[in-house]
């Protein structure tokens, strides 16, 4: 059983899966210090960050500011979308190339299993040709 573990990973275009390596850690990486970034602290009593408590007596400054934040918070979350997807591409461009060299080495080696048939069963047949003309 080891062995066709061994067949599939020899058939791994590794040095292809290392060169992509680093590009792929790296999206990793981005995508995971923007998810994990904490924005500025929030009130959770009145829902205000320590700026925008300053900022109370005057309402309309406070709808502008809250709308400001939203607005940051929308583009940082897609921004992160945009790298997550970048990511996910990559990981399928991997995936598919993989897959695809998968294919054709399951391909070589039917091929290699017919001939594999054919030579034993000629060698068979030499076998018993040897075997009644003796």
């Amino acid at each position: 059983m080891a062995a066709g573990w061994w067949t599939v990973l020899k058939t791994v275009p590794w040095s292809e899966v290392i060169h992509a390596a680093p590009q792929v850690a790296t999206g990793a990486r981005r995508l995971w210090d923007t998810v994990n970034r904490r924005p500025g602290e929030v009130n959770p009593a009145t829902g205000l960050s320590p700026e925008m408590a300053a900022q109370e007596d005057d309402v309309i400054g406070h709808l502008i500011a809250r709308a400001e934040q939203s607005d940051a918070e929308l583009n940082d979350l897609r921004n992160q979308m945009r790298s997550a997807s970048e990511l996910i591409a990559n990981l399928a461009d991997q995936n598919a190339q993989l897959i695809a060299k998968m294919d054709v080495q399951r391909q070589k080696i039917t091929w290699l299993g017919v001939t594999a048939g054919l030579s034993a069963l000629l060698a068979v047949v030499a076998l018993i040709l040897v075997a009644v003309r003796t």
